[in-house]
């Protein structure tokens, strides 16, 4: 940890309560300005030291907090980022927030430290190691970038959180090393080099979720729970149905966090005032879930949903089943594939759907292409400006505001090297050697003429529209024309069986409950998700009670 203070009272106090804190397991050193800090970092690196943390204080003559924290973010951007502020400068702190990816800011002083500094640096540490963990990872996959299989790969290792290195055979030599040494040619890539030694050979995700036993079995005949989906709604039931006593297993098909997990930054998530990652809210919630007793089955795919008398059956691939009590569906959405010429050929090799934040560091000096004109495209815009030399929105409407946050659409505006482009979309996709290499895009001007133009890219991220995962209730549940699940009125007005009135988010099948985005008429929040998602707890409590 660096702490930087031109007042050496303070740096004191600080370095202080860091080492009592923190000081058996982590090195804590001081510098009295933004100078001298910036040259022990770049000392650090060079030494090959990891830098967890920086706490740096804002009122600094020669250089302010602000901008030490920018230009140090240049040397150690993994490190996490904490202001030390007066009352006066909380201004400039929740600037900052925008200005340098700011991690905390906080109010000096801030004694006692074990109720102000210990749970903030300790929570800002346990973020930093899970990240570290996952770069230092003792899997290792080779393969070409543009490669679909590669892609996916990597892909279920990062969204698992998975420890894990990746290799570029092209770009670097250690790949082309390690390939010698496992005796594989280029025809077997992707390669996965396990910890134990094992070598794989263009694996499937479920071959490579089995041998590193991220798929897991359930421990239980019965549960009182079944949650299908480990989204946001899926994991606050998954957080809720555990911490008051039912038996509770959640099922998700990829990872946990759907597609908010893919999500490069939330800003608007109540009590994160300086935001966080779909990831890390995945990670969090995943953990405190697991902590008050859920169980987790992931790499599972759900296919079927029958009633058996009281109970309620979910079907799981390969013929296994889960015996309920009750269900709540919370499968969520997924990105609508784009139905254009070269689309389909180049996906994995240079388009991708969601943030895919496993190819942002291979995006730097590129230019990046982002289809979608609502929050998702908009953070993940905000997000591949940081790596990439030029970013371009391809918006279909005539403006962003009646699809995205304002908060968005300013920071988008601040930029200079994203480019929103109205009014447009991208009609067919080029490629050469297997990979994306150009977009035609059709712009369409106020008075209806149309214009189509290649544009040169290096990679494109598309988010448009949603798809709710529902096949699998084909006939057995109700849903409306778009396949979202009828609940609550919906429900009783469709086929509902029983005299009494079906609960809020109670589907046409007593007992199988809905929450999230994958409800008819849901609010696409994540704070909306996660509050379906505990409620649908409380209902599912009233309708134990009543059966």
């Amino acid at each position: 940890m660096v702490a930087v203070d031109d007042e050496p009272g303070v740096l004191a106090a600080v370095a202080r309560d860091l080492r009592r804190g923190f000081g058996e397991h982590y090195r804590i050193v001081r510098a009295g300005s933004g100078a001298e800090a910036l040259d022990l970092l770049r000392e650090l690196r060079t030494r090959g030291d990891q830098v967890a943390l920086l706490v740096a204080d804002q009122r600094m003559p020669a250089m302010s907090g602000t901008d030490y924290l920018a230009r140090a973010r240049e040397v150690v951007p993994d490190a996490k980022r904490v202001l030390l502020t007066a009352y006066a400068d909380t201004e400039a702190a929740i600037a900052a927030i925008n200005d340098v990816a700011l991690d905390y800011y906080l109010l000096k002083p801030w004694s006692p430290a074990e109720e102000n500094l210990f749970p903030v640096v300790a929570d800002l540490l346990a973020a930093w190691e899970a990240g570290a963990a996952l770069e230092a990872g003792g899997t290792r996959i080779i393969g070409h970038r543009f490669s679909r299989e590669t892609h996916e790969l990597r892909d279920f290792l990062a969204r698992n959180r998975i420890p894990a290195r990746w290799l570029d055979v092209e770009r670097e030599g250690e790949a082309r090393e390690l390939l010698t040494v496992a005796g594989v040619t280029t025809d077997g890539l992707p390669v996965a080099l396990l910890e134990d030694g094992t070598v794989l050979e263009r694996p499937t995700v479920l071959e490579l979720a089995d041998r590193l036993g991220v798929a897991s079995e359930p421990t239980q005949e019965h549960y009182d729970l079944v949650v299908v989906g480990a989204g946001p709604a899926g994991l606050a039931a998954g957080v809720y149905g555990a911490s008051e006593g039912l038996r509770t297993v959640v099922v998700e098909r990829e990872a946990p966090g759907g597609q908010a997990g893919q999500s490069s930054r939330i800003e608007n998530y109540l009590g994160f005032p300086v935001g966080l990652s779909g990831s890390d809210l995945a990670r969090r919630a995943t953990d405190q879930a697991r902590r008050l007793g859920a169980e987790l089955l992931t790499v599972q795919d759900v296919v079927g949903l029958r009633a058996e008398g009281a109970g309620r059956v979910v079907e799981l691939s390969g013929g296994r089943t889960l015996s309920a009590s009750c269900v709540i569906v919370a499968t969520g959405v997924s990105y609508r594939q784009l139905d254009a010429p070269g689309f389909q050929e180049h996906t994995g090799a240079g388009i991708y759907y969601g943030a895919a934040l496993t190819e942002a560091r291979s995006c730097r000096d590129q230019h990046v292409v982002v289809i979608g004109g609502a929050n998702s495209a908009g953070q993940a815009a905000v997000y591949f400006s940081e790596y990439a030399r030029q970013v371009t929105m391809l918006v279909r409407g005539p403006s962003l505001e009646a699809s995205m946050s304002h908060y968005l659409v300013e920071r988008l505006e601040g930029l200079e090297n994203v480019d929103v482009r109205t009014r447009s979309q991208a009609v067919e996709a080029q490629g050469e050697d297997g990979r994306l290499r150009r977009l035609v895009v059709r712009t369409t001007a106020e008075d209806g003429g149309t214009e189509e133009a290649p544009l040169d890219v290096d990679a494109c991220f598309v988010f448009i529209g949603a798809r709710p995962r529902t096949d699998w209730l084909d006939g057995v549940v109700e849903r409306d024309d778009h396949g979202f699940l009828l609940a609550g009125r919906d429900a009783a007005e469709h086929g509902w069986p029983l005299p009494r009135d079906p609960f809020l988010l109670e589907t046409t099948v007593p007992g199988v409950f809905v929450a999230g985005d994958v409800r008819s008429r849901s609010i696409k929040r994540v704070a909306s998700a996660v509050g379906e998602g505990s409620m649908a707890v409380s209902f599912v409590h009233q309708y134990l009670v009543d059966a």
